[in-house]
């Protein structure tokens, strides 16, 4: 009888342990399809009415009817976009909170800004969502037809041309500072809070030229400026007859403006793999792409190791230029 008990008794234990473990199997599943739980946000480095501020609420607007959830975006400019990388680094990583920024936060902010953290060491990223070609656009009176004339006016005229840009160390700049380096070329650098206070300059004629990030393409087709080329891998679909900066002999001077989303280290992995794969349904969406276009945009989905290798290219690129050009922000 005693020997009928004992084995009972380890049935019984056996058959806990069997259900624990299939319950533990049970609960990541149900966790994971839980998320997410609440309203998801999007901390967004730059003011209300930007570039990456429209996409962020573009892509929010798609992923919310994906989700079913809200997706709030939430302002927190400064720094370049350093300030909402910091909330974001800071953030609970539960799936709930992520950064939409262009690349530079990642790839040129740490060689231009003195900060307590390394967006490459401290946030995961977790996918592009697309990116917009800059345009080498110049005064109307300026006797250059093309990039190819513009580097010959240059060297013609050693430092009598200038340059605006959107500001100091921002993309526009670094974009400018590069096609100087590969053409061998001088012009003064005039910075502006923005790009388009750089732009309203160009037209005005108080300045040669600018590389443009998109805002200038109603002024290029009324006149008031003058299209160079395009300083991007390939032509833009905005202006297709438009030779790049490549085709027109200034070789390495490419450098188009990505932008991504980056989630907090320690955000769970099927959490990631989950919002990649509604990123890539939202952003082929021809709506979406409508209205980036109006941006002046292109979606591009790269998942997340294409992402990383993009980041690690750009970054290299970028602080070797940051530390040649000697460039710093005050």
């Amino acid at each position: 009888m005693k020997t009928l008990c004992m084995f009972r008794a380890r049935r019984a234990l056996l058959m806990a342990f069997a259900s624990a473990g299939a319950l533990s199997t049970v609960l990541p599943a149900a966790a994971q399809a839980a998320w997410p739980a609440k309203p998801v946000r999007i901390v967004v480095g730059f003011a209300p009415g930007g570039t990456t501020d429209v996409m962020a609420r573009v892509i929010g607007q798609g992923l919310g009817d994906a989700l079913g959830q809200s997706v709030i975006v939430d302002n927190k400019p400064g720094a370049s976009g350093n300030v909402a990388a910091s909330e974001v680094i800071r953030a609970v990583p539960d799936g709930h909170t992520f950064l939409v920024a262009p690349t530079s936060v990642e790839t040129a902010n740490p060689s231009l800004f003195k900060a307590n953290f390394h967006p490459a060491r401290d946030l995961t990223p977790v996918g592009s969502i697309g990116r917009t070609a800059m345009y080498v656009v110049a005064r109307p009176g300026l006797k250059a037809a093309d990039a190819r004339e513009l580097v010959a006016l240059a060297k013609a005229k050693p430092g009598q041309l200038s340059y605006a840009s959107a500001g100091t160390g921002t993309p526009p700049h670094l974009a400018a500072e590069l096609f100087k380096q590969q053409a061998g070329i001088f012009a003064t650098h005039i910075p502006y809070r923005g790009a388009a206070p750089a732009l309203q300059d160009v037209m005005a004629s108080q300045a040669d030229y600018v590389f443009d990030p998109g805002i200038a393409f109603p002024h290029i087709r009324s006149g008031k400026v003058k299209l160079l080329g395009v300083a991007g891998a390939k032509r833009s679909p905005f202006f297709p007859d438009m030779p790049t900066l490549a085709e027109q002999g200034i070789e390495g001077a490419e450098m188009d403006i990505w932008f991504g989303v980056w989630a907090p280290n320690g955000t769970p992995p099927e959490v990631i793999a989950r919002l990649n794969r509604e990123l890539a349904k939202v952003l082929a969406q021809p709506a979406l792409k409508e209205r980036f276009a109006g941006l002046g945009a292109e979606p591009e989905a790269l998942d997340g190791p294409a992402f990383r290798k993009l980041l690690g290219d750009e970054g290299r690129l970028l602080s070797a230029l940051i530390k040649d050009r000697n460039i710093t922000v005050d």
